[in-house]
C-alpha cells in the first residue's frame, strides 16, 4: 500500500485481529493518519517494515512470540527513522522501562482515547520523546529499589541454614515446634532456637509471618533428610 507524502504512515503491530482491526478503523478517522500495514507478530515485523517504510509503528507489548521492546528493537535495527509507539495493557514500569530500552519514544495504555492515540503518533513522527523525564526518573528511582529490595530478600533467604530451611519448609507445611522436632528427631528446645533465628534473619516477629514473607520472596522447600 503506497500513501501520499503528506501523510503519516503507520503500521499496526498486534496480534489480536479484532484490536488491529478496531485501530485501523479508529485511524481512518484521522486525515493525516494512514495505516500502511498490520504485523501480528515480532517475526512480521521486519519484511513488512522493510516493505512499506511506515514513519510511526504502534506497537503492542504482548505478542506471541516476544514483546514490543522485541519488535520495537527489530524495527529500529532495520531503520532507526521509524518512530514506536507501544500500545499496551501493561502498565508495569518493567515493561516501561523495556520499551525505552528498544527506543520506543510513546508508551500508551490501551486505554488511551481515539485522539490521545492520534496525538502520539503525531508527535512521534515529529521526532518528540512523549515519556516525561520525571515519569522516567521516578521509575528509575522505583526500579533500583525493587532491584535493592529483591537483592535484600535473597540474600536473607540464602543466609538461613540447611536445618533452618528444612524448618522454615516444615513450618509452611503447618506443622508446629513439637511436630516439627518429632519429624527430625531433634529436641523441642533445639527448635525453638532454630526458630529464633529464623525469624531474626528474616526480620518478622511471627512463625506465620515467616512462612508468609519467605513464600513471598521465593523461598523453595527444603525435604528434610528422613
Amino acid at each position: 500500500m503506497t500513501a501520499p507524502a503528506d501523510l503519516t504512515k503507520v503500521l499496526i503491530v498486534e496480534d489480536h485481529r479484532v484490536v488491529a482491526e478496531g485501530l485501523w478503523a479508529l485511524l481512518a478517522e484521522y486525515s493525516d493518519l494512514t495505516v500502511v500495514g498490520w504485523a501480528d507478530s515480532v517475526a512480521e515485523v521486519v519484511p513488512m517494515a522493510k516493505e512499506l517504510g511506515p514513519d510511526v509503528a504502534l506497537v503492542d507489548f504482548r505478542l506471541p512470540d516476544g514483546t514490543g521492546a522485541d519488535a520495537a528493537a527489530a524495527i529500529r535495527a532495520n531503520d532507526p527513522s521509524t518512530a514506536i509507539v507501544i500500545l499496551s495493557a501493561d502498565a508495569s514500569d518493567s515493561a516501561l522501562l523495556a520499551a525505552v530500552e528498544a527506543g520506543a519514544c510513546g508508551y500508551l495504555l490501551k486505554s488511551a482515547s481515539g485522539d490521545e492515540i492520534a496525538a502520539a503518533i503525531r508527535s512521534a513522527a515529529e521526532g518528540e520523546t512523549l515519556i516525561p523525564a520525571s515519569t522516567l526518573v521516578e521509575v528509575l528511582a522505583r526500579h533500583r529499589e525493587n532491584a535493592r529490595s529483591s537483592a535484600q530478600q535473597t540474600e536473607r533467604l540464602e543466609s538461613l541454614t540447611p536445618r533452618e530451611q528444612e524448618i522454615l519448609t516444615l513450618m509452611s507445611q503447618g506443622l508446629d515446634n513439637r511436630a516439627v522436632a518429632e519429624r527430625l528427631s531433634i529436641s523441642y528446645a533445639t527448635v525453638r532456637t532454630h526458630v529464633r533465628k529464623i525469624l531474626e534473619k528474616l526480620e518478622v516477629r511471627s512463625q506465620l509471618e515467616a512462612v508468609a514473607k519467605a513464600a513471598d520472596w521465593g523461598f523453595r522447600h527444603v525435604e528434610p533428610d528422613e
